[in-house]
């Protein structure tokens, strides 16, 4: 556990330092886009941050090869190798398009030959444990279209959330957070050493994504672009590859008492299907609701929009920071219950935890949609923004707002309009509720 301590503080720390002198190279580079339609920023702000969080990946390998029981790591597996080599392809690929703007197809296509590269050097998934089956072999053809799409749905699910200050990379790190602590049980705990170079994967992604959020939470200094998002997103799912179809059953010994006990006890060799999805929950229901959407207004599934759910978010009423938060919130909430059931999915108390922080989830959500108003006996003794409208109004001298009713209608305004959209980034929200 120390090494990789040590290898995610290194990894953090060169992050770190070289994010304030890519953020200079970025603006001598020209590399500060105009402020899109779908942008909530105010201002220009560099991307390139990918750079500093490839080299902060390359420092982590670096140094977990010269580790005693990390270097096993890189003596008995190939997969730290395959995962540089498509990060490195897939960096230059995002470093291009944030300087000169790549078609999305050609950047659907670069994603697919990462993948393909990786799968050449032994990174792939090898077979698959389905409940009530057993383990089901895969072909070479049939292990590498099943990496290529995980490998691309990732990359794309976190390129798609990667839309306000410090989301991305937040998300990414709890989800690497909870893929470790999965990952190192299952190599330390029933001693299966095919688990540990997941778990170093998911420590240094942890270091990228720490390293980088200083410079990036609002308001953000520089962004990572599509050379960081989509980094992040290809390690993330390296990880997941990694260890699914890697769990061997017999080796677990889990094959033990009745079948209700096994089906119990044969959780973990399940949860490396569940546990990508579950890490990326969120990115990627927001990936297949904009391609739903943009398709069923005839749009292409690759053309931008506010649509996201931060930009949602926004529109409900919550502030720059607190959306992040939120995200934050039901990012963790989901990675970290899906391990929970992995370690005892027996309990009924985790589904009832989980149950309760969903709940204390959908208040905060919908928390702006809630303004408390005091009683017109204590209206004189509390802040004007807990009084009713009309009372302030004749407080101020100023006549009352006519009352919304039959004869007049709220007149609904369309997405994407400049200062309802995402109102607090780009500007004043709006009162009316």
């Amino acid at each position: 556990m120390r090494e990789y301590l040590l290898t995610l503080c290194i990894t953090a720390a060169v992050t770190y330092l070289l994010t304030g002198p890519v953020r200079k190279f970025a603006i001598v580079a020209g590399a500060m886009p105009e402020i899109r339609a779908r942008d909530v920023h105010r201002e220009p702000t560099p991307r390139l941050g990918g750079i500093a969080m490839f080299f902060g990946l390359c420092a982590g390998l670096l140094v977990a090869d010269h580790l005693t029981n990390l270097s096993e790591v890189f003596e008995k597996s190939n997969e730290p190798r395959a995962l540089l080599s498509g990060a490195a392809l897939i960096w230059l690929i995002g470093v291009l398009d944030d300087k000169f703007e790549i078609d999305a197809l050609i950047k659907l296509g670069g994603q697919m030959i990462a993948a393909g590269v990786m799968v050449m050097q032994g990174l792939t998934i090898l077979w698959i444990p389905l409940p009530g089956i057993g383990t089901v072999a895969l072909t070479q053809w049939q292990g590498t279209l099943l990496t290529v799409a995980l490998v691309v749905i990732t990359i794309n699910a976190v390129n798609f959330v990667d839309g306000l200050d410090g989301l991305a990379a937040g998300m990414v790190c709890i989800a690497a957070a909870a893929f470790f602590m999965y990952a190192y049980r299952i190599w330390y705990s029933y001693g299966i050493e095919a688990a540990a170079p997941a778990s170093l994967f998911a420590a240094i992604l942890m270091g990228m994504c720490l390293g980088f959020l200083p410079h990036n939470m609002h308001p953000a200094r520089i962004f990572m672009g599509d050379s960081g998002s989509m980094l992040i997103g290809l390690v993330l799912a390296a990880g997941a590859i990694s260890v699914t179809g890697q769990v061997d059953p017999d080796v677990m010994k889990l094959f033990s008492g009745s079948e209700r006990n096994t089906v119990h006890q044969m959780v973990p060799v399940y949860i490396p299907l569940l546990m990508p999805l579950t890490i990326i929950a969120i990115p990627a229901a927001d990936l297949i609701l904009a391609i739903v959407r943009r398709t069923w207004r005839g749009q292409s599934p690759f053309a931008a929009d506010r649509g996201h759910l931060h930009h949602r978010l926004l529109e409900i009423g919550h502030s720059h920071s607190r959306a992040v938060l939120i995200m934050y919130f039901w990012s963790a909430l989901i990675a970290f219950g899906a391990l929970a059931y992995s370690v005892n999915s027996a309990s009924m108390w985790i589904v009832l935890g989980v149950v309760a922080l969903s709940a204390v989830g959908l208040v905060l959500l919908l928390l702006p949609r809630f303004t408390p108003r005091a009683p017109r006996w204590a209206e004189r003794f509390v802040p004007p923004r807990y009084r009713r409208r009309k009372a302030v109004a004749v407080e101020a001298g100023a006549e009352p707002e006519p009352a919304v009713g039959a004869d007049e209608e709220r007149v609904p305004v369309a997405a994407g309009v400049s200062g309802v959209n995402g109102a607090t980034a780009v500007g004043p929200r709006s009162r009316t509720r």
